[in-house]
């Protein structure tokens, strides 16, 4: 591919509001130990800017050339980017995906404003549309067979074991994965230990796909045929020329692990592709109002990990209370809100209603702090549209604001960001399902931001008609350590039995209702829910996926995954069947009729 990746040159250090944001975390602060490492993580300020670069066109030999690194600024809405890349342009420098690449700047230059301070600390290289040929005219040379598949250049499949091997052992260096960390904290601000569990996981992945798992990507079948010499064969076959639009919020895990799953599968990927550029499949990950959009441009060449409002049941087994509150409270506010798999909305069981389980989630959340990142800017939503957000949302009969609610204090976040104390907003369930209500109570807030309800027994029914008008369905969570609750077999109560008894005598006596027995008899939770990752169980999260189990949504047919050999395949490849007839023909064959 051919890219455009940030590389920084810097040389002072940062203010030291924001470099002791960082400081009690980090093993070393000198790069020198780090022979790829171009830039002081700390030290990207207003007055030593990063500089975003572009990767240059490789070589004129496509073959050698295994990706176009493109990072394409969206000049759409300048103040909502995040560098996302800085992180990745250093890996790929260590393991050398690329051959003959030039990085160059431009010049046209977009300023990126610090989420923690409103410094111009990173300068983006503008690409126009003349700019952007080189990349097209490359990915256009990818042939639609790949560049490598099971019948052309089969070694390829080994040498991208070889770089995952490399790669994984410099990532599980402790100097290297401090350095990742620190540096994706930089550019989208959140804890150390979410910016670390980002490095792991990827890591982690890289190490699952080392040897000879990448060839097992590839693994074929073969099926007996009709007569002797027929036999069927399903391969997993590239799309050759694909693109990948990656989001701000997990800026090295996300890139990584899409990017190398295209290549495991034989494809050319462009990274933050040009709409021109006409490749085969396109992997969108972020919001889905931009992947509706993107679906209707790319005339549905695309698989899509868009965003969700993802929900927790808790069941009517309570236990282990705290544990269960700190779940929530990590699902909902780490990384403040800003994962596609946080926590949106939380139905609780009544008999969690009588607990102190919202006192306990309201307790963590205040411990949460700007200082270690635990909570901070909110790159997509400014602080007044959650406010006014909020407001709505009070205005629906029986609401109220649990906790949170306010902006943060003694801050210099711009307010092109938002900064806002973890929130939870109540609101009745049967007020939810309303039309009038339902739009505004489902819309995703990507921040420290939740909706809390209760739920009786018998209103389980109505808690999955909400679901089930849902539209995005990514990661959701059934916490309940009860079998029957999970797989949703609900007994009757007394009036529902006697009125089961009236519409069964209606029935003999051959009155039309049925939909009594339809409608109550069994009700389910999974079995009548979607979402693509659900945890069930007492430790039931919505967040939090690792690498080592699928990770996208369902019940939509351009829905992708991340992270396991089912999703590489799924998103990296199609299916491509080839049918050897070789005979020989049956003896004394003789042309037949017409037919």
């Amino acid at each position: 591919m051919n890219k455009l990746l940030a590389c920084g040159k810097i040389a002072s250090r940062a203010p030291h509001r924001v470099s002791s944001l960082f400081g009690s975390f980090s093993i070393s602060r000198s790069v020198h130990s780090i022979p790829f490492a171009t830039l002081e993580v700390e030290e990207i300020s207003g007055s030593q800017p990063a500089e975003v670069h572009n990767l240059g066109k490789v070589s004129a030999m496509y073959e050698h050339s295994s990706l176009d690194l493109i990072h394409f600024h969206n000049v759409a809405s300048p103040s909502k980017w995040s560098p996302c890349n800085l992180a990745l342009k250093l890996m790929l420098d260590r393991t050398k995906l690329y051959t003959k690449g030039k990085w160059t700047g431009s010049p046209s230059w977009n300023t990126i404003v610090d989420p923690l301070n409103g410094e111009p600390f990173i300068k983006v290289a503008e690409i126009d549309e003349k700019g952007i040929q080189p990349f097209v005219e490359s990915l256009s040379k990818c042939p639609k067979h790949g560049l490598h598949n099971p019948f052309k250049d089969p070694e390829r499949y080994l040498m991208y074991g070889d770089i995952s091997a490399k790669a994984a052992h410099m990532l599980s260096l402790p100097k290297v994965s401090d350095f990742f960390t620190r540096l994706i904290q930089r550019v989208s601000p959140k804890s150390y230990q979410q910016a670390f569990g980002e490095v792991y996981v990827t890591q982690k992945f890289l190490e699952n796909f080392s040897g000879d798992q990448v060839r097992f990507l590839a693994r074929s079948f073969a099926v007996p045929g009709n007569h002797l010499g027929q036999q069927s064969h399903g391969f997993r076959w590239p799309y050759g020329p694909v693109a990948l639009i990656t989001p701000f919020n997990f800026p090295l895990e996300i890139p990584v692990l899409q990017l190398m799953g295209a290549l495991y599968m034989g494809n050319k990927p462009l990274l933050k592709v040009d709409s021109k550029a006409n490749p085969r499949m396109t992997l969108f990950t972020g919001s889905s109002r931009v992947a509706d959009k993107l679906a209707a441009d790319l005339k549905g060449r695309v698989k899509l990990e868009d965003a969700g409002f993802d929900w927790k049941i808790l069941g009517p087994d309570v236990q282990e209370e705290d544990y269960v509150a700190w779940v929530c409270d990590q699902d909902a506010y780490a990384c403040s809100g800003q994962k596609c798999s946080a926590q949106s909305i939380l139905f609780m069981h009544e008999n969690w209603a009588k607990t102190s389980l919202i006192t306990k989630i309201q307790d963590l959340a205040d411990r949460r702090k700007l200082e270690d990142l635990t909570v901070g800017p909110v790159l997509t939503v400014t602080t007044g549209a959650i406010l006014e957000h909020i407001n709505q949302l009070l205005q629906i009969p029986g609401s109220k604001l649990l906790f949170g609610g306010e902006p943060l204090e003694n801050h210099s976040i711009p307010q092109i960001y938002g900064a806002i104390k973890p929130t939870a907003v109540y609101v009745p369930v049967e007020e939810i399902v309303k039309d009038n209500n339902y739009d505004l109570v489902t819309k995703e807030i990507f921040g420290p931001f939740q909706i809390i309800t209760d739920y009786k027994k018998e209103q389980l029914p109505l808690v999955l008609d909400i679901l089930e008008k849902m539209h995005a369905h990514l990661t959701a969570a059934v916490v309940s350590n009860d079998a029957h609750f999970l797989q949703a077999r609900i007994s009757f109560s007394h009036k529902a039995m006697h009125k089961f008894i009236f519409y069964l005598c209606s029935f003999i006596l051959q009155y039309p209702s049925m939909q009594f027995l339809q409608d109550h008899i069994i009700t389910e939770v999974i079995g009548k829910t979607v979402n693509g990752t659900t945890y069930a169980g007492l430790r039931g999260r919505t967040t939090g996926a690792p690498q080592n189990h699928w990770f996208g949504p369902a019940g939509d047919p351009r829905g992708a995954g991340i992270g396991t050999p089912e999703a590489i395949k799924l998103v990296w490849s199609c299916h491509r069947e080839i049918i050897y007839d070789l005979g020989p023909l049956p003896k004394h064959w003789e042309i037949p009729p017409s037919t």
